[in-house]
Order: C-alpha cells, then structure tokens, then sequence
C-alpha cells in the first residue's frame, strides 16, 4: 500500500534539504531497554567469507543462507536436467507477497516449510513429513522463512509474534505475543542473528501513523525484548541484512526508504528516500547495499553513508530478492517487467537479460553454475550464468515466489495456490492448493 501523497511529499522535502543521509532524530523514536548494551568499539567480528553463513555456522542457518543475504550456494551444483520427487500441498491464501522459503537444518536431516495457514511442517529431504506445528497467525499465515540457530527454529507470523519451535519435536520453546511487541500485527520478515540476539522487523496498524514498523532486538534464548526502534514507516517487509565487515545492519520498507544502523550498538546511521516502495530485502557486499525498488531503479548504495553509486533502470517494479555472486562480483536480480538481469556489482554494468515469461517476484539464488529464479508464469527456471541462457524449466500449480534453495542434491522451493476472484468482486475461490516441492536430477 502506497502512503498518501501528502505524507511521502512531506518526507522528501524534508529529506531532500538535508541531504540523501539523516540523525537520528529527524524519523522516529528509539527506546533502548537496560538490558540491551553493546560496544561498537568493542565489536571485533571475525573475517567471514562469502560462502559462510556465520562465525563458527555449524549450528546456524537462515533466510538467503547468511546476514549477508546473498542466496549464495556456492557448493551447489544444479542438474543438467531435473524432475519432481516429490510435493505437498501447503499454501491457500490469495494474498500475493512472496511465499516463505524451506529451509534446511544445517545437519541437512530436516526441512522446515512454513505455510500461509499459519502451520510449520517438518519433513526430511525425501519429502517423508515428521511434524506440523500451529500457530496463531491462521488469517495470513506465515510468509517468513526460519532462522535455525542450535536445534531451535525462530519464525514470525501475520498475527504479530515471534516464535521458537524445537526442531527435533516441533514443540513450541517460547512465543513473543504480539502485545510485547506493542501490538504488531504482523512479522513479515524473516529474522537474522547475531551473538544470542534475534533482530527482525515487525508491522503496525494505520500505515500512515507512527509506529507503522518497528525493529526489534529479542533474546534468542528466552524471547524477552531487549530494544527497538518505530521510526519505521510503511508496514515494513523486507528482512534485516547484517553486514559485519563495514559494522552496519540495513532493511528497506513500504515508505521507500532504506534505514541503517550502526551494528552492534544500534545508533542510527542514515536512511535513503526512493521514489517506491521496497519490499525487497538487501543484500551486502564489498561495503555496498543492492536494493530495489518500486521506482523501477535497482541501486547500489554506500553502506557508510548511503550515498547512491549508481543506478539501473529496468522500467518496472522492483520487488524481488536479488542473489549475488561475490567470487564473480555479479549482482543478479528480477523485475516485474518479466526480465532476469545480470549486473557487475561494481559498476552496475549490464552483463546480459533474460526473458522468464512473467514477473520475478520472490528470491534469485546464485548456485556454482546456475540461477535458480521463480516466475509468476508458473515455472521455476534454472538459467546458466555466464549467458542467462535457459538450462531448464519446471511447471508448477501457481506463481513460484519462494527462495529455491539447493540442498545435497535437491532444490527445494515454494508457490502460490491457483486462486481466483482474489482482489476483485467475485468470490475468492482456490482451485488448486500452492505446493512445496522437491527436486531432484532426472534420471
């Protein structure tokens, strides 16, 4: 939803004599809890690769497979050809953001499906189910994917808590209510971790009143809120990325805006005004943020201090999840103008485009060989990376807008049911339930 002209007109003005950056006074409030104190100064955070998730990451997993959020598989190698091993269907609603991704334990013994009926199924890689936890978020669902940190899996839903589920059993260890979250109504994103604290992004009532989002710092152990800050605007969605070598964590939200923090003491850095909403959430790399927007710009900002260093224009909105290839330094990313585009993370050169017959609306996934990008034309596609070429395609029930995650062989992913009347006068009707699916290499 759009804010109203007066608002946003107000907003820029005000941004715009002052500047791309902003203190933190000029957008919202920041309350600190007692219990939430950390250095910058002693922030030393160990040299991570690319291809890590996170220090010492035996025991941690997340959404876009790091803080980074780059949906970065460098191990995986996609098949030259592949087919459906199996599938089950999970999803029934019409609402259109982008469907939660599985997500494997990093033992790789289990994966973790959110659905958009507020349930969470556990199954092994060979589609055998084990467990299917409820929770509250039963209108909308949940749209987020698990963060799995020690055998214990955290997932926000549309009824505004946060919750932790025990991964071996499905039993639930700990629920934020949203009234401890000052009456969120939704958690939209998926959450990121760091040193026992879970930081995620939660949605308010009356986007155009203040708060209408917030981030939250949660105890990972007991779920116990430790600091906020509501100068977000906009009922936001995207994730939170953290990125440790420029000491920074970044989203963007409904209003246009990309908000910064200093990490890990959480002073406000600056914010950028675009002309669109993001729902995207923004990957990092080599002291850059990547995001999109509604504007129809795709843009590299300054994670210092969000100075624009270039921009690329597709035309259309921007609303997907960008994958980058860090070894190659190439930034993939998709529009609602039905395009694939690979670009130089650096210049933000157009290395080549492809048609995938319909908008790009959920996550790119940068595997050793291939991209791997859902389309509302049904299909999931695997593109080769040095040309965007074709290598393959598979159809499917609805439009495919999770992460396709590769994992030991597989790819995992998942869609939206085949709906009518959504978003019209007629009667919502679900023809066919949206699936969860399990790929293998053709035999």
């Amino acid at each position: 939803m759009t804010p109203p002209r007066g608002r946003r007109s107000t907003r820029r003005r005000l941004l715009a004599s002052l500047g791309a950056t902003a203190t933190v006074g000029l957008a919202g409030c920041t309350s600190v809890f007692d219990d939430y104190e950390r250095s910058q100064s002693d922030f030393d955070p160990p040299m991570l690769s690319y291809d890590e998730t996170y220090p010492d990451d035996d025991g941690v997993t997340m959404f876009r497979r790091g803080t980074r959020r780059l949906g970065y598989y460098p191990d995986a190698v996609v098949p030259e050809a592949v087919e459906v091993e199996w599938s089950m269907p999970i999803n029934e609603v019409g609402h259109t953001a982008a469907k939660a991704s599985p997500r494997p334990t990093p033992d790789g013994g289990t994966i973790l499906i959110p659905a958009d009926t507020g349930k969470v199924h556990a199954v092994r890689p060979d589609g055998e189910q084990l467990w299917t936890a409820e929770t509250g978020a039963t209108n909308l669902g949940i749209h987020g994917t698990p963060l799995i940190v020690d055998g214990v899996a955290y997932i926000g839903g549309y009824d505004g808590s946060l919750y932790a589920f025990d991964v071996e059993t499905g039993e639930r260890v700990w629920k934020t209510s949203n009234w401890r979250l000052h009456g969120a109504i939704a958690i939209g994103s998926s959450p990121v971790y760091w040193d026992g604290v879970i930081y995620v992004v939660a949605e308010y009532n009356y986007p155009f009143q203040e708060p209408s989002g917030t981030m939250w710092a949660l105890d990972a152990e007991t779920g116990e809120p430790l600091w906020h800050d509501d100068r977000l605007w906009g009922m936001p969605h995207p994730s939170l990325a953290i990125d440790p070598a420029t000491e920074r964590i970044i989203t963007g939200s409904n209003d246009g805006v990309c908000y910064c923090w200093e990490f890990p003491s959480l002073e406000f850095a600056w914010e950028f005004q675009t002309d669109g909403e993001i729902k995207g959430t923004i990957p990092t790399y080599e002291g850059g943020a990547f995001v999109g927007s509604w504007d129809g710009y795709f843009r590299r900002l300054d994670l210092e201090d969000g100075t624009e260093e270039w921009r690329f224009e597709t035309g259309r909105t921007i609303m997907s999840n960008p994958g980058i290839d860090p070894d190659a330094g190439v930034v993939y990313m998709g529009s609602d103008d039905r395009h694939v585009y690979a670009l130089d993370a650096e210049s933000g050169e157009e290395l080549w485009s492809r048609n995938v017959g319909g908008k790009v609306l959920g996550s790119l996934t940068v595997t050793a060989d291939a991209v791997l990008v859902g389309s509302y034309d049904t299909h999931l596609y695997a593109l080769e990376k040095e040309t965007g070429a074709v290598r393959w395609r598979v159809e499917n029930v609805g439009h495919v807008t999770s992460e396709p995650v590769p994992h030991e062989g597989r790819i995992f992913y998942a869609e939206r049911g085949d709906i009518s009347g959504y978003r019209s006068d007629d009667p919502e009707v679900v023809n066919e339930r949206g699936r969860v699916y399990g790929l293998r290499a053709a035999e």
